[in-house]
């Protein structure tokens, strides 16, 4: 993806929470797609740290793979995400996120432009060997964890934008049962690592309830 911003490190997006009700029941909390999933179990086994890993070393990897999957799927229903029919960065109606740039100012844009800035971003930190360290002797900043939640409040962006507004597509590609569980895995590691505040799961909270009852989630 082309970037559109010039990255400062900063992680940016504030969300403008504008509450309505609405008796429409989003298609994926509705059964059976919501309960559609190609795990059996949880994800307690697989997102734990392994014994002699370096913590670091364990957020640096997932995170990377987090990205690169929810990078893909986006990519498969990018063609639908487009300025006329995404306008603002949303998530549903009771959701808009604005993008913060390294002034700390914020400004409303399209959603693909802002997950272009988010995917960007992310792909400058991974590149960055004084954050994202790969040679031998290099330690992980003392600041590694913050940029890692910064990390997941945008993802859990792209992923809520996803479901609220895309999910159609995601079931016309069949690709339910590995999106949810995508996220499934994702919100299991952030629990496990205290990665996501709970102002940031609130648009899927709902599907997360629903995966709770079902004990996918850790």
């Amino acid at each position: 993806m082309s970037g559109f911003f010039n990255i400062s490190g900063k992680f940016g997006g504030k969300t403008k929470p504008k509450r309505s009700s609405s008796a429409v029941r989003p298609l994926f909390l509705c059964p059976p797609y919501c309960n559609n999933s190609i795990v059996k179990g949880n994800f307690k086994t697989i997102v734990q740290l392994p014994k002699y890993v370096d913590g670091n070393e364990w957020l640096a990897v997932n995170v990377f793979d987090f990205y690169n999957y929810i990078n893909m799927f986006y990519g498969s229903i990018s063609d639908f995400c487009t300025l006329r029919d995404c306008p603002i960065m949303s998530a549903g109606q009771g959701f808009e996120y604005l993008w913060m740039d390294g002034q700390k100012k914020t400004s409303r844009v399209p959603a693909p432009q802002y997950i272009d800035f988010v995917m960007s971003w992310i792909q400058t930190l991974v590149n960055d060997e004084s954050t994202f360290p790969t040679k031998d002797g290099r330690e992980f900043p003392l600041t590694f964890q913050q940029t890692v939640r910064g990390i997941f409040k945008q993802l859990i962006r792209v992923f809520a934008h996803i479901y609220h507004s895309h999910y159609d597509k995601v079931l016309s590609l069949c690709q339910e049962g590995h999106f949810n569980s995508l996220f499934a895995h994702f919100v299991s590691f952030g629990r496990e690592f205290d990665l996501l505040d709970k102002k940031d799961i609130v648009p899927l909270q709902d599907l997360i309830d629903i995966m709770d009852g079902n004990g996918i989630l850790c």
